[in-house]
């Protein structure tokens, strides 16, 4: 028997939205936080994204739409928000439940168009806010953690190397002392130097967890 809620209405008696999911990858160019776009169905550039088909998980749409649409594949989507403005969509009803991830510059495919994330270009729907949700929450986890993302290239480095790295996510320059106070705690030290350059050699960590 289908279920019936208090007043006597079925699921299929209310009106239901399509449901998408858009996904900001944000990566590093030029030493600048970048994200990942592609072409839209009607021109113009917007984020990966995708209709949720029927049966599916949140991931597994926001995985298809990566592969099909980025080339990219192995990343590990976090939920980010629900953009449910009724006329967001000019297509009609639609929520999109947008994502984040990221993806070190090496990694980021052949024919994807990386942009700034200071330098965008007029994006479709609400895509900007998007990418605003995005970097501020990425940004706010570099603030307290070194590499949450792991953007860095290499699993050791220097904590100037680190800093440099913070400094391209975070848009700004960083007072070193301070910057190294604050990382330290989540370092581990390896127990090697990097030689060559001036001054004393430089000492090696990893992240830890």
């Amino acid at each position: 028997m289908a279920y019936r809620d208090s007043h006597g209405r079925t699921l299929e008696d209310y009106p239901r939205p399509s449901v998408a999911v858009d996904t900001a990858v944000l990566t590093l160019s030029d030493d600048a936080l970048a994200v990942l776009l592609v072409p839209g169905d009607t021109g113009g550039w917007c984020l990966p994204g995708t209709f949720l088909h029927q049966g599916e998980a949140l991931a597994d749409a926001v995985r298809r739409s990566l592969a099909a649409k980025a080339g990219v594949r192995g990343l590990e989507p976090q939920q980010l928000h629900v953009f449910d403005a009724p006329d967001r969509d000019d297509r009609g009803w639609v929520l999109s439940v947008a994502h984040l991830d990221t993806i070190p510059a090496v990694r980021v495919p052949a024919g994807v168009r990386v942009v700034p994330v200071a330098d965008l270009p007029p994006l479709p729907y609400d895509h900007a806010a998007i990418v605003d949700r995005a970097v501020a929450t990425l940004r706010a986890d570099y603030r307290e953690h070194p590499d949450p993302a792991g953007l860095l290239a290499t699993q050791e480095f220097t904590v100037r190397d680190l800093r440099r790295l913070h400094e391209a996510v975070l848009g700004e320059r960083l007072v070193p002392d301070t910057f190294r106070r604050t990382m330290l705690p989540g370092l581990a030290p390896t127990g090697e130097v990097r030689r060559g350059g001036r001054g004393k050699p430089a000492e090696l960590y990893r992240r830890l967890g």
